[in-house]
């Protein structure tokens, strides 16, 4: 049986530092991009890191539709999720997803309600 590699999040600058606060308390790897730059330098950024991209902002959406290679794209709604929502399913997502799987991929965050 081969391991798999852990995936690693790189949060855009839109989304609470508390996410990554809550998560690295779980001994997960995660970073909150820099402030003020372009979407397309946080999203190679990630790419380049091979980092797992979180946002709720759709132009990652376009990027990934227009056939652009990244380590994955977790998308929330803008203003749907709170802090509790984003880390529990990074969480989820974690413990159930290699960084291979996540290769260009693009899920939605969801949420019970």
């Amino acid at each position: 049986m081969t391991a798999h590699s852990e995936i690693s999040f790189y949060l855009d600058e839109n989304l609470s530092p508390e996410i990554a606060v809550q998560l690295q308390l779980r001994g997960i790897k995660i970073i909150r991009g820099p402030l003020g730059i372009a979407d397309r330098e946080h999203f190679a950024r990630a790419h380049e890191l091979d980092w797992v991209l979180c946002t709720e902002d759709s132009d990652f959406c376009r990027l990934h539709s227009a056939g652009m290679q990244h380590a994955g794209i977790i998308k929330g709604e803008n203003g749907r999720h709170d802090i509790g929502d984003w880390v529990k399913f990074l969480l989820l997502v974690h413990a159930t997803c290699s960084a291979d799987e996540m290769r260009n991929k693009l899920i939605y965050l969801f949420s019970p309600d």
